[in-house]
């Protein structure tokens, strides 16, 4: 599979929400928690302590599933030729996207082919 990151505003159909705002399945799989990315607004979460969350978010989604989250999952990593995964972020800034296709790049899934610019 091929793994891409896009702004929200991108519309081709393997587009992915995995906003916290969006929180919707398959998508939220993906999504941070509102705790994160307000302590990444605000300025008391750095980057790097945001990186660990993140992963650790995911990790424990991934690995923890119970059924509604697996079958999210399965729909995201399955039966699938690309995936883009959207937010708000502006490209080229510090974005969770972008750690998510790198977790699934790095788990096997696919390979990250960067942002798509819009």
């Amino acid at each position: 599979m091929n793994i891409y990151t896009a702004q929200y505003r991108y519309g081709g159909e393997d587009r992915l929400d995995i906003t916290v705002k969006g929180n919707t399945p398959p998508g939220n799989v993906l999504a941070p928690d509102w705790a994160m990315v307000k302590g990444l607004q605000a300025g008391t979460m750095t980057q790097w302590d945001y990186t660990i969350a993140y992963y650790s978010k995911l990790v424990l989604r991934m690995y923890r599933a119970g059924d509604a989250e697996q079958k999210a999952l399965d729909e995201i990593l399955t039966d699938r030729q690309q995936l883009t995964l959207v937010c708000f972020c502006p490209a080229g800034q510090f974005c969770h996207r972008v750690l998510a296709a790198r977790m699934l790049e790095e788990m096997g899934y696919g390979k990250y082919l960067g942002e798509r610019l819009i």
